[in-house]
């Protein structure tokens, strides 16, 4: 498909696909997000369920799961990454937006090392220190910003270590230009911001002791089952 939308791409096992109008290999930026999503959304129960519960059952599978996941990317092809192809049937009726594949690569290669400390301490040693809870919020900020915002951190990385431009930056943010009028942010918008996060400090002061008070039921029942309960335990 070329950038309008029209012609077909080349397939094999290499990475990155070939588009016509694209000088480079490039990948589907809207997949790729979306794929991320589904990896952080796995990451973040399973991190909660560890922290919370004490329970690193769930961790464990999902570490062995993403590390799998980016091992298959970077060694075969992300044709073959199972999340990628979930990230890609979720997003089949948008227009794909394509990125340059090297970039992406490097930073999935960040994913697999940060996933292989992770394996080797979580999963093979079975443990748990600072060392695994810095790489797995480091997993989710990375995640995050990828399926939120479109960032790719490991792309900026790659820019600065290759010092070399990046071509087909998702957003187009490689091009050098002028933002559009919509694009910028007046004073009085920043002084929104500002007072709103004033405002939630307010509120977080003022009626903490309200809102810590435990809710009821709506329609009494549990409250009626608690108050049986302790009238008899108390008789």
């Amino acid at each position: 498909m070329s950038r309008d939308g029209s012609s077909s791409s080349g397939r094999s096992l290499g990475f990155g696909e070939k588009v016509a109008g694209y000088t480079i290999p490039v990948l589907n930026e809207r997949e790729i997000r979306a794929a991320a999503g589904l990896l952080f959304v796995l990451m973040f129960v399973a991190i909660m369920t560890a922290v919370l519960k004490h329970n690193f059952l769930l961790l464990k599978y999902t570490v062995t799961i993403f590390l799998t996941d980016m091992l298959i990317r970077v060694l075969l092809s992300p044709r073959y990454a199972p999340f990628l192809i979930l990230g890609r049937l979720i997003v089949r009726k948008q227009t794909p937006e394509y990125v340059g594949a090297a970039a992406k690569k490097f930073a999935w290669i960040i994913g697999v090392v940060l996933a292989s400390v992770m394996f080797a301490l979580a999963v093979v040693a079975n443990t748990y220190s600072p060392i695994t809870g810095l790489i797995c919020l480091a997993c989710l900020v990375f995640l995050f910003c990828e399926t939120s915002f479109g960032v790719c951190i490991g792309c900026k990385v790659y820019a600065l270590i290759y010092r070399e431009k990046a071509q087909y930056c998702p957003g187009e943010v490689c091009d050098v230009k002028d933002r559009q009028e919509i694009q910028k942010t007046s004073k009085a918008q920043v002084a929104i911001v500002l007072c709103f996060v004033a405002y939630v400090v307010a509120v977080v002061v003022l009626l903490q002791d309200t809102y810590r008070v435990p809710p009821h039921d709506l329609f009494g029942g549990a409250d009626a089952a608690a108050s049986s309960a302790e009238a008899k335990a108390g008789s």
